[in-house]
């Protein structure tokens, strides 16, 4: 395909890693990054274990490791890649294909998990275009999650149903239970989705168009779509919150709740931010993992946002905390830009939002933090935005009862 080839030649990071050519029915490409990971077998075989989709499916993984890692790590990233391998090799396998790439030697400035993903998204694209399938999908997932094993047939059926989707957020589930980690780490994780949880029902309370789940483990792109957003980024940490912004702003983005992912709750020094790093920080009693934003945070975005018609009319003033983030000359300068690039409200609230994006939202809701609403127990706090919502928290926990509401 004409699209799929310009970004291979103009984008790709790589050239050709794998050489076989694909199955003519393929049709899920299945990429999972490794750094520094002991064991990949519980993850690929949750794949390997799903009910097959009417397509064929390929499973890429990319070890990967910095210039600078040290020779415990590359070790490490070889010797699992070498279990997983054995593991495979005494598998019997239709339609499931297993590819394990080495890059234990990238550049350190931009070595991590979006580049790893990149590398690999990038390998499952020239996948797609060796058999001219531009509708091909790309998944990320994780090399600690497993899924349910109807993961890879709702994947294909919900792009089949959603034919305006490009990409999709995928549900998950941390355990919160169980017996392969310490009590405190199931409390801790219970603790961080509920903010997750929280924080992206928070923006769907404020009416905000970019209240979706942004996880790395748990998202899926069509081929053509990857590659008329430029590909994967290859940001350290954070490269799905971008990556899946991109979708986000056109409008593009589905949720998929008929099946789960179900990431790993393990603490991790992989990522400067994000799960593990949270659970990390917790355990080194760097972070009060029990508290998030308060809930005054988004009644203010409410306030802020709840008629962005508003502005393009000149009726109406922006809210005191808005002008003071934004500042008063900036906001002026940038609504007439706007105002002067649309030709309707319509227009002009998604180009107001494609500024004031979800990032912007990130850091807005973090200046009112530092400055006007100090974080709060979420105990607290996500009752109240339940009770705003006219949802009863009484018969099930409140991550039960968010998990609920994101499911429907």
């Amino acid at each position: 395909m004409q699209e799929l080839d310009q970004y291979i030649l103009k984008s790709a990071f790589r050239e050709e890693l794998i050489s076989s050519a694909p199955a003519k029915e393929l049709g899920i490409v299945v990429v999972i990054p490794a750094h520094d990971e002991d064991d990949l077998i519980g993850s690929v075989s949750s794949l390997q274990n799903c009910q097959l989709p009417t397509c064929a499916v390929e499973v890429i993984v990319v070890f990967n490791a910095s210039e600078i890692s040290t020779c415990s790590v590359i070790e490490r990233n070889k010797t699992a890649k070498d279990k997983l391998e054995e593991w495979y090799a005494c598998i019997e396998s239709v339609n499931f294909e297993l590819f394990c790439l080495e890059e234990n030697a990238l550049p350190k400035k931009h070595a991590g998990v979006g580049l790893a993903r990149k590398i690999g998204m990038d390998e499952a694209t020239r996948r797609f275009n060796k058999i001219n399938r531009s509708n091909g999908l790309i998944v990320c997932f994780d090399a600690d999650s497993s899924c349910q094993a109807n993961y890879l047939v709702e994947i294909e059926k919900h792009f089949e149903l959603n034919t305006g989707s490009s990409a999709c957020s995928i549900h998950f589930e941390h355990p919160i239970a169980g017996d392969d980690y310490p009590s405190d780490i199931y409390k801790g994780i219970e603790y961080y989705e509920l903010h997750l949880r929280y924080y992206k029902n928070g923006l769907a309370f404020a009416n905000l168009p970019f209240a979706f789940h942004t996880i790395g483990s748990s998202m899926a792109v069509k081929a053509l779509a990857y590659c008329e957003q430029g590909g994967m980024n290859k940001r350290k940490a954070g490269e799905d919150f971008y990556f899946l912004q991109k979708f986000i702003d056109i409008g593009a983005l589905s949720e998929l709740n008929s099946t789960m992912v179900i990431p790993s709750p393990r603490a991790s020094h992989r990522v400067p931010f994000g799960t593990g790093r949270a659970i990390q920080e917790m355990i080194d009693h760097e972070r009060e993992i029990q508290k998030s934003y308060a809930f005054e945070c988004f009644e203010v975005l409410k306030e802020c946002f709840n008629n962005v018609g508003h502005f393009y009319e000149l009726a109406g003033l922006a809210h005191a905390t808005l002008l003071a983030f934004v500042g008063e000359q900036k906001w002026e300068e940038k609504l007439n830009e706007i105002r002067s690039q649309s030709t309707s409200i319509e227009r002009f609230e998604k180009r107001f939002f494609q500024w004031f994006n979800a990032f912007q939202t990130l850091k807005f809701i973090h200046f009112l933090r530092d400055n006007y609403f100090d974080n709060k127990p979420l105990e607290r706090e996500v009752p109240k935005l339940l009770e705003k919502l006219s949802v009863s928290s009484t018969r099930n926990s409140l991550l039960g009862k968010l998990r609920e509401m994101d499911r429907s």
